[in-house]
C-alpha cells in the first residue's frame, strides 16, 4: 500500500491524519504553511446582507472584532466552515456543495450585498448581476519547508490529498525546489480548482466526489491501495 501524504494547516492536519490512521493508510507529511491572523477592520454590519466565507481559518483567526458581526448570515462554502460559523455563534443562510463560485451562483438573483470575509490567497469570483462584494481579508498563511524525512519519502512515490488551492501551490514549490520527480506521484484533490492549481506532470490527479474532507481521504484510500 502507498503512503498518503497530507500537508494541510493546523488543525485541520490532526483531525485528516487521525481519520486516515483509522482507516487503515500509512501517513506521513506536516503542515507546508501555517496560518495566522492580520490586522482588519470591521466595517458597518449595517450596510451588508450576509457574509460570503470561503475557509473555517476566517473564525479560528478572526479575532474579537468578527463579534460584531453575528447577525450577518453566512453563506459558507461547505459543511466544515458552516459548523465553524455555528461554534462562532453565526447563523447559517446557505452551505454550498462545489466550491464558492457554485456557492455565490446559487444566490444569482437575488439583490444582496455580501461582506466577504477570506485570506490573502483567494479565488477569484465572478459575480452575479445583482450581487455586491466587499472582502476584508482577515487572515494569511506563511509557507513552511517540507521536511527532509517526507522528501526522501516521496521520491519513491506516494499519494498526496490537497485540501486547497494554498497547499497545491506550496506542494509544487517544494517539488521544484528539491528537483522531486512529479510522474512518482498520484494527488487526490477536493476539488476542480485545486486540481488546476496543482499543475501538470503528476502520475494522475484525481477530484473527490464532494468537496469534504471524508470524500477526500476515501478518495485518497483508492488511490493508495491502487497496485502500481
Amino acid at each position: 500500500m502507498k503512503t498518503l501524504f497530507l500537508f494541510r494547516p493546523e488543525p485541520g492536519w490532526s483531525v485528516s491524519s487521525k481519520t486516515a490512521l483509522d482507516m487503515g493508510l500509512d501517513v506521513s507529511g506536516a503542515p507546508l504553511f501555517t496560518v495566522e491572523p492580520v490586522d482588519w477592520e470591521v466595517p458597518d454590519p449595517e450596510q451588508f446582507d450576509g457574509l460570503l466565507v470561503g475557509s473555517a481559518n476566517v473564525f479560528r483567526h478572526g479575532g474579537k472584532q468578527i463579534d460584531r458581526l453575528t447577525k450577518l448570515p453566512v453563506h459558507a462554502v461547505g459543511d466544515a466552515t458552516a459548523d465553524a460559523a455555528r461554534n462562532a455563534g453565526f447563523l447559517i443562510g446557505r452551505t454550498g456543495r462545489g466550491g464558492l463560485q457554485s456557492l455565490l451562483d446559487e444566490l444569482d438573483g437575488r439583490e444582496l450585498h455580501l461582506l466577504r470575509l477570506a485570506g490573502e490567497d483567494r479565488v477569484t469570483l465572478r459575480l452575479p448581476e445583482k450581487i455586491r462584494i466587499e472582502t476584508k481579508i482577515v487572515y494569511r498563511a506563511v509557507p513552511q519547508s517540507m521536511t527532509d524525512d517526507d522528501i526522501a519519502r516521496l521520491r519513491t512515490g506516494g499519494v498526496v490529498a490537497l485540501h486547497s488551492g494554498a497547499a497545491a501551490e506550496r506542494l509544487q514549490v517544494e517539488f521544484d525546489r528539491h528537483e522531486m520527480d512529479r510522474s512518482q506521484v498520484d494527488l487526490a484533490v477536493i476539488g476542480p480548482r485545486v486540481a488546476e492549481m496543482a499543475g501538470e506532470g503528476w502520475r494522475s490527479v484525481e477530484i473527490a466526489d464532494a468537496p469534504g474532507d471524508s470524500e477526500l481521504l476515501a478518495l485518497a484510500r483508492a488511490l493508495c491501495q491502487t497496485n502500481e
